[in-house]
């Protein structure tokens, strides 16, 4: 519970966890905190053991009394600001948002304000006392689509659970270059890029990482495709296709110069210039509820100006096919 904007509580161990380190009963105990915040706070001395501080190896006894006393992880320097929401769904525990593009997620340099999270202060103040503020994944600033952010600790702990394990479903929307003949999966560690290190690129000393995709429509030297992550690194569908050599549209950092295949008409010539962001949009998000166990799932359209490009791209292909018939 939270008292007086103190994080507190008392817990007897039981006997099934008798002889069991403090550290795994306290996560039996107060499971709507990750291990990690329950260790810290035991190293601290905010959780103790019959009024007594102890090692997260300690072991516990049937009938031990663990004591709770912590401060909540406050972000002092980020202000709510009253920044409008596009709300997917909403309840005690989850907010699911569909962000647009442009609108960066976390304060940083060069971005003190205008964030995500400065508009979730002000639309769920009660994520001041999470960790991050209760965000648990990003989209990068120019990426728009679906993400869920956690309103409660228990949320929290679960949905940072779900994507470790992987139980957590996203897919992506993607225009990439190029006329793909059908999916395929990418299976390559991504990390920092040696020479560039705003960068993330395919290195062998990377992290692990795979995305499947698949193709949903082929324009004339494009395509329209569908990826499913198995994991989350920084930058990951924009590295992987470019490391395919299928860039998306418009990616600045990875997608190189503007292509424009041959035939080009001036209309969908200027479509392609006019496009200075990374043709990505997460699409679909799937994951257990924290509380219920209920298996939830969103989606959410493309936004205006992929719609635009989709419909270019389509109107040029048709006149292609048109003029060679």
């Amino acid at each position: 519970m939270t008292s007086e904007n103190r994080i507190t509580g008392q817990f007897t161990v039981p006997p099934e966890l008798s002889d069991k380190r403090l550290d795994q009963a306290a996560a039996e105990l107060m499971p709507e905190h990750s291990r990690s915040r329950l260790q810290s706070w035991i190293k601290s001395g905010a959780l103790t053991v019959n009024g007594k501080s102890r090692k997260p190896r300690d072991k516990v006894m049937m009938g031990d009394s663990l004591a709770l006393d912590a401060e909540p992880e406050v972000q002092v320097t980020w202000e709510a600001e009253p920044i409008s929401l596009d709300i997917v769904y909403e309840d005690e525990h989850l907010l699911v948002i569909n962000k647009p593009a442009g609108l960066v997620v976390h304060p940083a340099a060069g971005h003190a304000d205008g964030t995500l999270v400065n508009a979730l202060l002000n639309y769920a103040p009660e994520v001041e006392n999470l960790p991050r503020a209760g965000i648990v994944h990003r989209l990068d600033k120019d990426t728009s689509g679906i993400m869920v952010v956690a309103r409660s600790l228990i949320a929290h702990t679960s949905l940072v659970d779900q994507l470790q394990t992987r139980t957590m479903g996203r897919e992506y929307e993607a225009v990439v270059v190029g006329a793909l003949t059908g999916g395929a999966t990418v299976d390559a560690p991504i990390g920092r890029h040696p020479q560039d290190r705003k960068r993330m690129a395919v290195v062998s000393s990377g992290k692990p990482a795979v995305t499947h995709y698949r193709l949903l429509e082929r324009f004339a030297a494009h395509t329209l495709v569908r990826c499913k992550l198995e994991s989350g690194r920084t930058h990951q569908i924009r590295v992987h296709m470019a490391h395919v050599r299928h860039p998306l549209v418009g990616d600045p950092a990875y997608g190189g110069r503007l292509r424009l295949p041959k035939g080009t008409t001036e209309e969908l010539r200027d479509v392609l210039a006019a496009f200075t962001r990374q043709a990505l949009h997460a699409r679909q998000l799937t994951l257990e509820h924290p509380e219920t166990g209920e298996i939830l799932s969103w989606e959410v359209p493309l936004p205006e100006d992929m719609v635009h490009l989709i419909e270019a791209l389509r109107k040029h292909a048709r006149e292609l096919d048109e003029r060679d018939f």
